[in-house]
């Protein structure tokens, strides 16, 4: 089922037509019957006839609005133009709308691709590109849209760890909202595709962990971001410890014994690692 044309005519020009052959059929009776002429009654009868039911058909279409048309059960055609228009008679029209509609899912609890359950909605932007797939392939293409797109949700939730530490360049529900929308676009537009409906956007609205993990996931993650501090931190000290005991050998010719240099490195690394302040211990001699 694809869509097609339906057959019509400028509705103004289709109704001064029926106006006059409405007229002239009248006029052809009238004369008929003065000069019991049966054979031009007839013809202004089936002539008057013609003209009710082509006027009959008569149609009005809004601005992005579509009429889709039925004769006895037979899909004939979409009219997709705005305005007054004259088509087939005895058809039926059903009106659908071409208007860019969107709808925030519900919040689904789902697991990521680590298991953690998480909660998450969208909201999901669409128009009907095909009016004949919309009638006819589904039963109800708007409530067909909100399930197909809670099951593509939670699909692509189950793709992505909800967040990482560990390797920074993986893709992430919390960190890669754009990735994870263009996955949500892509799966939903091949869903909807038997549909005629166009995927024009779709947003993550809410991302969480669910309340019975929440408190536990953020001291993960507290904890991650922590180590994570703490590496870079202990990298920098063995940096300006290296360039620290570098530049005395060079520059003040200090020959330091092995453990000279080690309590040097510990008294760099402690106060430079230490969260508070440290008090420095003067060396004054030894006591003769």
């Amino acid at each position: 089922m694809k869509e097609k044309r339906a057959f019509h005519v400028n509705g103004y020009l289709g109704l001064l037509l029926a106006i006059i052959f409405g007229l002239v059929s009248i006029w052809m009776i009238f004369i008929g019957v003065n000069d019991a002429m049966v054979a031009m009654v007839v013809l202004g009868v089936l002539l008057f006839i013609v003209v009710v039911l082509f006027s009959t058909s008569l149609t009005i279409i809004q601005p992005n609005e579509a009429k889709v048309l039925t004769f006895f059960g037979n899909y004939i055609g979409t009219i997709r133009d705005a305005g007054l228009f004259m088509t087939v008679p005895f058809t039926s029209k059903q009106t659908v709308s071409l208007r860019v509609y969107n709808f925030n899912s519900q919040i689904l609890k789902v697991n990521d691709s680590k298991g953690n359950p998480v909660e998450i909605a969208a909201v999901i932007v669409y128009k009907v590109v095909d009016t004949a797939k919309a009638l006819f392939s589904v039963d109800d293409y708007e409530q067909f849209v909100q399930i197909q797109s809670e099951s593509a949700v939670r699909h692509v939730a189950s793709e992505y760890p909800y967040d990482t530490f560990e390797n920074q360049d993986d893709i992430t529900l919390r960190g890669n909202p754009t990735e994870v929308s263009d996955r949500l676009t892509g799966e939903l537009q091949e869903r909807l595709d038997v549909a005629g409906v166009e995927i024009i956007e779709t947003r993550l609205t809410h991302l969480a962990y669910a309340t019975e993990i929440a408190s536990a996931m953020l001291q993960k993650q507290q904890s991650a971001a922590i180590l994570s501090a703490r590496k870079i931190i202990v990298e920098g000290a063995v940096s300006i410890t290296e360039e620290a005991i570098d530049r005395l050998n060079k520059e003040a010719n200090l020959n330091l014994t092995s453990e000279q240099r080690l309590q040097i490195i510990n008294n760099i690394m402690v106060a430079i690692i230490s969260e508070r302040g440290t008090q420095p211990v003067i060396n004054t001699g030894t006591q003769g």
